[in-house]
């Protein structure tokens, strides 16, 4: 199912009450508070008419008939309408509180079990959904489920309000009762197209919400694309068509609320005129007493408001349908990898081996049709205890795929990878990552310290965090920062340059001691003298380690011990730098092209000191 799959354009009622009642499963308690609240509220509504017919009949009616009152009279009568209201005061507080409890702890629940499925599911799937929809899901989809709890339980009182309240009206007059019962039914049936009519609107609205955040991450994440591409008005009119949209859909969304709110306010209005006119004609025949007029015509308007929670709860439906739907995707979303119990064993450096490996990458295109690329056939590699392994090939041969793969981020549609003898399906969650790290292409750095950065929340000493920065050549920047290893590199580490950043990568790896280290293109952004320092640094403290690095420099290649040349998703050859130049034609035109690089790189280099 996609999560951008709207449901139909009016959602019934029974699947609605079902997807309120998960969320009743997880507050009962403070559930039960609120509609508890919302019961003494509606009791003590009904309650309040019941007042005022007594102090009119006992209190106001015997003053107006002596002109005047007295202070006996007037203190009776606040002490009963008091008490009624303060009474009423505390349902409410009971209910609005509780109501609020069990709205955003529901809410709060399913964030985090989104979150929790956001980082369960494998790359393959997040490959196919927009960041943008995500964030939209985990936040706006959210709150449009579990925003109906905040009229609901004032609804649920209703129920008791409207039974007392009937009981009471037909006590007092039956023939009042009937004109004035009128009111119900057409509120009802005046929500009830409104419900009808405002469904298909708010379900585009909210699908509208989601595509507005996915152009504005999409903006924001291109940020530098942006600008450098000077592409500012084009972004900015893509981000207006869509906001304008939603405009759009928000303006038929309060036109057509507007349309109702006035017909649903002239309903209760028009019955108390009807009770009045009826009553007053009794009362002028003898047939009725002044205070049982007031008491129903009270009844009437005091019953009409809180009946219009029952529209309000079901304006909320449809966004509670179409929120649990894109909510209920992602949770019952497939592709999740399946995890063992086996522990790789904390030991010298590891043995990784891919064999005959197939992948292909799920593709959706704009009309929404699936299709698949294969980006991997075939592939069997190995990387022995304490080698270093490069993998070298042109733009688009499947490198980064590999390293994917070995590191279990996705899972091979055929063929096996292990680590030191175990089958990665069979390793347990999280012991992949126990003993093998990986230091991306486009590395990531969190709004934190430098330090927090490194360790990510593990329990490292500062003497090993500056350990890990002198093996990536990281100590000279950051012993200049403003607080050193405490300083904050700001949103993705923007403080700092693309080649700090990756240094800090580096050392996010190396402080974990890994027994396989995974390199993909991680040296790219820092000049040659600094890689080769990296490099050598590496080679030294990793006695215990076993390395596989996507490499694109000849100081790189030239280090490995051996050499995979991919090209096409294919291992064409592998072997030593001196073999694969004299027997693989594509691997001599790649390292040709990568020295002649590195030449332009150094003469240009040289130029630059020459003319200071």
């Amino acid at each position: 199912m996609s999560l951008d799959a709207s449901v139909g354009s009016t959602p019934s009622f029974k699947r609605s009450l079902q997807i309120v009642w998960v969320g009743v499963r997880r507050q009962p308690r403070w559930f039960a508070f609120a509609v508890a609240g919302s019961a003494l509220y509606g009791v003590m509504t009904v309650l309040t008419a019941w007042a005022i017919g007594k102090v009119t009949r006992e209190e106001v009616q015997p003053a107006v008939a002596a002109g005047h009152a007295t202070a006996a009279q007037l203190w009776t009568i606040f002490g009963w309408i008091a008490g009624v209201v303060v009474v009423n005061v505390v349902g409410v507080v009971i209910r609005r509180i509780a109501a609020g409890y069990t709205m955003y702890n529901v809410a709060a629940g399913f964030r985090r079990e989104v979150t929790r499925q956001y980082l369960r599911l494998p790359l393959s799937w997040h490959h196919r959904h927009p960041s943008g929809q995500l964030l939209s899901n985990a936040n706006a989809d959210v709150e449009a489920t579990w925003n109906v709890f905040a009229p609901l339980p004032m609804a649920i009182g209703v129920v008791i309000m409207l039974v007392a309240g009937i009981v009471q009206m037909v006590l007092v007059d039956p023939v009042m009762a009937i004109i004035g019962l009128t009111v119900f039914p057409l509120l009802f049936l005046a929500n009830m197209v409104f419900q009808r009519a405002m469904s298909p609107r708010v379900s585009r609205a909210q699908q509208l919400r989601a595509e507005v955040s996915e152009v504005a991450h999409e903006s924001f994440e291109a940020a530098l694309i942006v600008k450098s591409m000077g592409r500012e008005q084009q972004e900015s009119d893509r981000f207006e068509e869509v906001t304008r949209r939603l405009q759009a859909a928000n303006v038929e969304v309060g036109r057509t609320r507007g349309t109702f709110d006035p017909v649903i306010e002239a309903i209760p209005t028009l019955g108390t005129l009807a009770v009045l006119a009826v009553g007053a004609h009794q009362v002028a025949n003898g047939a009725l007493e002044p205070a049982a007029v007031v008491q129903v015509a009270y009844l009437i308007s005091v019953l009409a408001f809180p009946v219009r929670a029952l529209g309000w709860v079901l304006g909320e439906l449809p966004r509670t349908v179409v929120g649990w739907d894109r909510v209920d995707a992602v949770l019952k979303a497939r592709g999740e990898l399946e995890f063992g119990s086996s522990q790789p064993e904390r030991r010298g450096a590891s043995h990784a081996r891919l064999d005959r490996i197939d992948y292909a990458y799920d593709i959706v295109d704009e009309a929404g049709e699936e299709s698949t690329f294969q980006a991997i056939h075939g592939v069997s590699l190995e990387v022995e205890p304490g080698t270093t392994v490069a993998l070298v090939g042109p733009t688009g041969s499947g490198k980064t795929t590999l390293t994917n793969l070995t590191l279990r981020l996705v899972d091979p549609d055929r063929g096996h990878v292990t680590l030191d003898g175990l089958d990665l399906r069979q390793v347990a969650r999280g012991g992949v990552s126990s003993v093998a790290a990986l230091v991306p292409q486009q590395t990531f750095m969190f709004d934190d310290t430098v330090a927090g950065n490194v360790t990510l929340g593990g329990d490292y000493s500062d003497e090993q965090v500056w350990a890990a920065l002198e093996v990536a050549q990281a100590t000279g920047f950051v012993r200049e920062l403003p607080l050193g290893i405490e300083t904050r590199v700001g949103e993705r580490g923007t403080s700092l340059s693309g080649g700090q950043r990756q240094r800090i990568a580096l050392a996010r790896a190396v402080i974990r001691k890994p027994q396989l280290l995974v390199l993909d293109d991680a040296t790219s952004a820092v000049d040659p003298a600094v890689e080769q320092a990296i490099l050598a640094g590496l080679r030294a403290s990793s006695a215990g380690t076993s390395v596989l690095v996507v490499a694109y420099r000849m100081s790189t290649i030239t280090l490995a011990d051996q050499i995979v040349y991919v090209e096409g998703g294919r291992v064409v050859d592998h072997g030593t730098h001196a073999e694969l130049e004299r027997r693989c034609t594509g691997y001599q035109r790649l390292v040709t092209a990568y020295a002649r690089e590195a030449a332009e790189r150094a003469a240009l280099a040289a130029d630059e000191e020459v003319d200071a």
